[in-house]
Parts: structure tokens; sequence; C-alpha cells
């Protein structure tokens, strides 16, 4: 039986100029890859070039260290940013919750069924009662509860940092974490942490915004998977979807729904992050699916 040929994904941004694509793939070429697949997008607004492409080595495959080296002088001549990610590699993924399983029970069945490529390191939470779901699946789980006298909030994020750091997290996931994150912890962590708002964002944003949806009569509710930033519910947007809500229905009725919305648009935003299809910039996506 033959090794898999390794395969790398290349994500670049630059400004837009001709022949940035002949040189991405003439570059790719030279060391003996063959693209499988590629796709970008032109930001005409901005002047910008988006691209990602996956490529495959049936020998010789470089790392990504090399590949990063080799790729400087490219780079420097179009003034790229860009990220090299090793497709088999799965990444390791912290999930943080409250109270509320429903998003933690659907990320697990995912990954146990190998719908989502990554290695659940840890869960950890502010309260305890998930912590049967987490073990279940033989996942470790971390109570760091916040304490007022011991610290109050800050040192409990201080806890969640350590813990992240020392294993190695690539990804923290808010699977319906209902605390919020310090300015500082979401710079140190930009761009790797996924959370996942009940409601159709910009509307709604902060708490119960069933309720207020509620209060609002609205024809229909959504959830927003985001990157997290310091400012609230305002990150670059993953994903999104919404489904239609009557005046029949009670405020239990659209968290119902919107728990079912919560479970598949989290799962998504994770899969695209995961297969490395997400370039986040100024304050926005772009989503290569």
């Amino acid at each position: 039986m033959t090794d898999q040929p390794e395969r790398i994904v290349l994500l670049l941004r630059c400004p837009d100029r001709p022949g940035i694509v002949a040189a991405v793939a003439e570059f790719l070429q030279r060391r003996g890859a063959n693209i499988v697949h590629a796709d970008q997008h032109t930001d005409r607004e901005r002047g910008l070039f988006l691209q990602r492409v996956e490529v495959e080595f049936e020998e010789g495959a470089p790392d990504g260290y090399e590949l990063s080296d080799a790729l400087r002088p490219l780079a420097e001549r179009f003034a790229m940013t860009w990220s090299i990610h090793l497709a088999r590699r799965r990444p390791r993924v912290a999930l943080l919750v409250s109270k509320d399983g429903h998003c933690l029970s659907d990320l697990l069945a995912r990954v146990e069924q190998g719908e989502l490529a990554a290695e659940v390191a840890l869960v950890a939470s502010n309260h305890d009662v998930l912590r049967p779901q987490a073990e279940r699946v033989g996942v470790p789980f971390h109570h760091l509860p916040i304490d007022p006298d011991a610290g109050g909030r800050p040192d409990q994020e201080r806890a969640i940092d350590e813990l992240l750091a020392a294993n190695d997290i690539d990804l923290v996931v808010l699977a319906r974490y209902m605390q919020i994150l310090s300015d500082e912890f979401c710079r140190r962590w930009a761009g790797r942490v996924i959370n996942i708002h009940h409601s159709f964002l910009p509307a709604f944003k902060g708490a119960r915004p069933y309720h207020r949806a509620h209060d609002r009569g609205v024809k229909i509710i959504g959830a927003t998977a985001h990157y997290a930033t310091a400012d609230l519910d305002e990150g670059p947007i993953i994903v999104q979807d919404v489904t239609p809500v009557s005046h029949r229905d009670e405020v239990a009725d659209l968290i119902r729904k919107g728990r079912d919305l919560e479970r598949t648009v989290l799962a998504d935003a994770v899969r695209l992050h995961l297969e490395h299809r997400v370039l986040a910039y100024e304050n926005r996506t772009v989503v290569f699916d």
C-alpha cells in the first residue's frame, strides 16, 4: 500500500496586481507540487488579492518551515502575508462552555464521527454541570469557577490561558461560553477563537437576544459564528444562518429553534477554520468553500 501524498494548504493575501496567480503557480511547480484546488478573490474596493491553494507532493515534500523560507522572495516581491498548513495535521482544540450543552455535545459527536478533523484536547468551564458530557467521550474536563474571593474573572481567565498554553492548543471554540473575554486575551489569541452568538449579527448583540427578538416581533431569527475580538460580538463573521418564526412562537420556541441553528452554524465555522478555508482581514472574512 503506497503512502498518501503530502498535502499542504497555502493561504495568502497581498495588494492586487497582474501576475500573482502565475507567479504562485510557477513557484509551486518548481518545487514539484501538484495543485489540486485553487480559489481566489479580489476585493476591488480595498485593492486586495486573496488566495487559497491546496497542493500535493508525491515525494520529497518540504515541511512548512522550508516552504515558508523558499516563499519569502516571492512574498517580498508582491508584499504578501501568508500562512502554510499541513493538511494531515489535526489541530488541537479547546472547547469553553458554561451551562448550555447543545453545542458541546454536537461538536464532540462530530469529532468522534470524523466530520471534524481535530483533536479535542480539553473542555473548560466556569461551571461543573457539563463534566459528564466531556468525560463520556474521554475528554479531560476542567472546572475553573469565577470566585470573587480569589481574584474573580481576571484570575479565572489567567488560569484558562495557562491551561491552553500547557496543552498546545491551536483553536479555542466558545461553545456557548457565557463570559466576556478580556481585550488582552482576544489580542493574544487573535484569529484562533471562534464564538457562536445566538443572533443574526449585528442585530441583538449582547445578552438575551431571543428575548429581545421576541419583544421586537421579528419574523426570522439567526445565529452567527465569528472570530472573537476585543469588540464584543463584532469580530469577523465566518458563518451565519436564519430560520423563520411567527407570532405564534414564544420565547421558548425561539430558543429551541435557535439552538438547532447554533449547532450547525458553529460546526460549519469550526470545519472551515480547520480546513484552512477562512482568510480574515479588516474585520471581515473571505471563506473559500
